[in-house]
């Protein structure tokens, strides 16, 4: 079916600048900015619980941050300075700029982003979506008026729809492209440079046929992410459903975007090489079809054989298969070793349900990582690349103007009927490629963030990787961020011809919100990573109290190996335990004076007097080696004693301060003595009362009950697993299914009035029918009359 719509071009026109004398800027810290003041009054719209991590801050990747004011219902600009004077430092310039909406925004912000040229800004809420461009006009209180425009409100923003926005997108390849993830399973794709009220295409996701599934949980979709630059990857959407599983859509092109010229010749070749020679009749079918969808989608594949030339970007012309729509992917299944019993769906090793998607690019490997309820993050990798697939026989439906020219495009998107093949790593190219079999997945590695226990139970996680390392991932939490990098890429070090041991993720806290156990966390309302082009790195994070915080992250030795010498940090630790120890009297002087023995005499002058000569040399020779021993000894232990009295007098204070703390602290004990032995008297006849209500349950027949068999407790695993998952994914599920029947209502309503209309307009019609025949009847009567006149008058006038 299709529909006729013209939709005129919405792109603003630049507003002219103001005249008024700019205030000379002052450069101070990020961390000390007027804006991040903790004086700032409290989000009103931030629930007392702890809410889930929200994203205010926003950054156009040079010399701008951006940061929402949930209060005010304002912007903030903020020009930084990377690296000045400092390399380690951010300033940023005083008093920042105010952008304000030119419409009310009626509702409580969750995230910003910007687009890819810094022109546009994505003000994302889970219950409606606006567009805020960058320019505008400068007002009386010197704010900056700017142009903004819902997205979707005729779906997301209604009173009577209880469609949730579970995430949204700028493409990456496409600076007016948005992508929309709801909650009754729909992928949108709006165009805001053609109309921001209408998408441009809708892909209805339907993962299981109806029926067929369990498990509320495995139809609730909860995140999505695009593709990265590798080969179909560029065309594909990831989709996150609640139970874990990921499926894939292949190909998505947004109409009117810019791609590499030699990107799309990449995989043309691919496909006629391994899809087109392929024996595979499923092979060549597939492969063929991509072709197709390649050349009507870029037409300059065709062009370049007759015409030649080589193009840097080429535009992607609005196309889609009339008799096919694309197949939903999935699920992604775990690549086996040979053994039936290593195929399993991903997810099965975490608690909780699936909250957050991840996809990064890191060289050869395409990385998904999964964020879970219970605190922990799953690694996966593409052990395979991926191709698009369609279902061929549902058609999709088009919309088009007066010159059947595509304007948009919806399609229900199934998965197929068939169980996957088990996809095994030993097995040769020819058997794997273009058979239509979504790519499986390598684990990597389970990373448990060991969440405090307030946040346990719902947590909810958010991630971005680092600008400049792109192996390292952070994840914000209700507890702070935290820091895991992947050191073991399967196909990037195979590449690289290393034979690298598989190392587990490293894992590093880089702000805590907690400051104790038992306390409460204060959540990051804003954080973001900064990089420069010498190398250096920044995270920046602001908490619901506006207190800024900057923290250098480290770039060069992230990826180096981590040694375990065990000795050396032994010996290294007794070497610092020795220096910081100080000597608080000298070796010497603790050994004694050096014993020095006493020349013997000859046998003849033991019997000299004293005052003869004789006698006077010896004793003088006596004195000199006891002046040179025992006096110099006494004055060098005076001086030692001397010297070392301060210090002495210092650590003798420190002593009886602390002899002092702890006599206080056991006058404390003493008198909470006799609180401790009522407590403990209390507890001992509770604990009597509570052996003899032990006993007596035990004479209760109850008590002798058998054990639960396998059945039964694996029938309580499913319902436990149902109260704390399904009953979610049920109730999202009824809310978007009353929200679609309220809109068929409303459209049926609609569509009855002008069909009454119609048929008076088709009585009117036969009416005005019959009296024109009747009047050409009565015309050619008059006609042959007038002739008969005509003849008569002109006989007499012969006459």
């Amino acid at each position: 079916m299709r529909f006729n719509f013209s939709f005129a071009d919405s792109t603003p026109e630049p507003q002219p600048r103001s005249l008024t004398p700019k205030e000379e800027a002052r450069w101070l810290p990020l961390q000390t900015h007027p804006v991040f003041s903790p004086s700032a009054a409290a989000d009103p719209s931030a629930p007392t619980d702890p809410p889930a991590p929200r994203n205010l801050l926003a950054w156009d990747g040079s010399s701008r941050l951006y940061f929402w004011d949930n209060e005010q219902r304002c912007l903030h600009r903020i020009s930084v300075r990377l690296g000045e004077p400092e390399p380690t430092s951010v300033l940023a310039a005083s008093p920042s700029k105010v952008l304000r909406a030119d419409l009310e925004i009626n509702f409580a912000v969750d995230k910003i982003s910007i687009n890819r040229n810094g022109s546009a800004l994505l003000l994302e809420g889970s219950d409606a979506l606006c567009v805020m461009y960058l320019y505008g006009r400068s007002s009386a209180a010197d704010d900056i008026i700017c142009r903004t425009v819902l997205v979707g409100s005729e779906i997301y923003l209604n009173g009577s729809n209880a469609l949730r926005v579970l995430r949204a997108s700028w493409h990456p390849y496409s600076d007016t492209h948005l992508g929309v993830l709801s909650s009754d399973s729909v992928f949108r794709l709006f165009d805001l440079s053609a109309n921001a009220m209408q998408p441009e295409q809708e892909f209805y996701l339907q993962p299981v046929e109806p029926g067929q599934s369990r498990k509320a949980a495995s139809i609730c979709a909860v995140d999505f992410y695009f593709g990265g630059d590798h080969l179909w990857d560029r065309f594909s959407v990831f989709v996150l459903f609640t139970d874990g599983s990921v499926y894939i859509l292949c190909p998505i092109v947004p109409f009117k975007s810019a791609h590499k010229w030699q990107s799309i010749l990449e995989i043309y070749g691919d496909a006629h090489t391994y899809g087109l020679k392929s024996t595979n009749p499923t092979a060549a079918r597939n492969s063929s079809m991509a072709i197709s969808w390649l050349e009507a989608t870029f037409p300059e594949l065709a062009q370049q054989e007759a015409e030649g030339g080589n193009p840097a970007t080429v535009k992607a012309h609005p196309y889609a298969l009339f008799d096919a729509s694309l197949s939903l992917q999935g699920p992604l299944l775990k690549a086996c070793h040979g053994r039936e019993d290593d195929l399993a769906v991903r997810g099965a090793e975490c608690e909780g349900c699936a909250v957050n998607f991840l996809y990064n690019l890191v060289s050869k490997d395409s990385i998904l990582v999964t964020a879970w309820s219970g605190g922990q993050l799953q690694v996966d990798a593409l052990a395979d690349e991926i191709q698009p697939v369609w279902n061929i026989g549902s058609p999709p439906r088009l919309r088009v103007d007066s010159f059947d020219r595509i304007q948009g495009l919806a399609m229900i998107c199934e998965s197929t009927s068939e169980e996957p093949s088990k996809w095994n790593i030993n097995k040769p190219l020819e058997h794997t490629i273009w058979l239509g079999q979504p790519p499986p997945l390598l684990r990597l590695a389970i990373v448990d963030l060991a969440l405090p226990q307030q946040t346990n139970s719902d947590a909810r996680i958010m991630m971005f990787t680092d600008p400049l390392v792109p192996e390292r991932i952070y994840a914000l939490h209700t507890g702070g961020i935290d820091s895991i990098v992947l050191h073991f890429l399967p196909f990037t070090s195979q590449a690289n011809g290393k034979e690298e041991v598989v190392r587990t993720p490293s894992i590093n806290p880089v702000l805590s919100t907690c400051l104790e156990e038992t306390s409460s966390p204060a959540p990051l309302c804003g954080s973001l990573s900064l990089s420069d082009s010498f190398g250096y790195s920044w995270i920046v994070g602001v908490t619901s109290s506006r207190d800024c915080i900057v923290l250098e992250m480290k770039t060069w030795d992230v990826l180096l190996p981590v040694s375990d010498d065990t000795e050396k940090k032994d010996i290294s630790l007794e070497k610092s335990k020795e220096m910081e120890t100080p000597a608080m009297l000298s070796k010497e002087l603790i050994s004694g004076p050096k014993v020095v023995l006493v020349p013997q005499t000859p046998s003849n002058l033991r019997s000299v007097a004293a005052d003869s000569i004789e006698g006077r040399s010896i004793l003088h020779q006596y004195f000199k080696i006891f002046h040179e021993n025992y006096v110099e000894y006494a004055h060098k232990v005076y001086f030692e004693l001397k010297h070392h009295a301060p210090q002495l007098k210092r650590i003798i204070d420190d002593q009886h301060a602390r002899l002092v703390e702890a006599q206080e602290r056991l006058l404390k004990v003493e008198r909470k003595q006799t609180e401790l032995d009522e407590r403990m008297d209390h507890a001992i006849q509770q604990h009597e009362i509570l052996d003899e209500r032990l006993k007596c349950l035990r004479k209760l027949p109850v008590a002798h009950k058998k054990p639960l068999s396998r059945a039964e407790r694996d029938f309580k695993c499913e319902l436990d697993h149902f109260a704390g998952v399904e009953l979610d994914a049920l109730h999202s599920s009824i809310d978007s299914i009353s929200a679609r029947l309220r809109r068929y209502t409303q459209l049926t309503k609609k569509e009855q009035t002008p069909r009454k209309k119609s048929i008076v307009q088709d009585n009117q019609i036969s009416q005005l029918k019959s009296s024109l025949e009747k009047l050409s009847l009565v015309n050619s009567d008059n006609l042959k009359k007038a002739k008969l006149v005509e003849k008569a008058i002109s006989s007499k006038e012969k006459q």
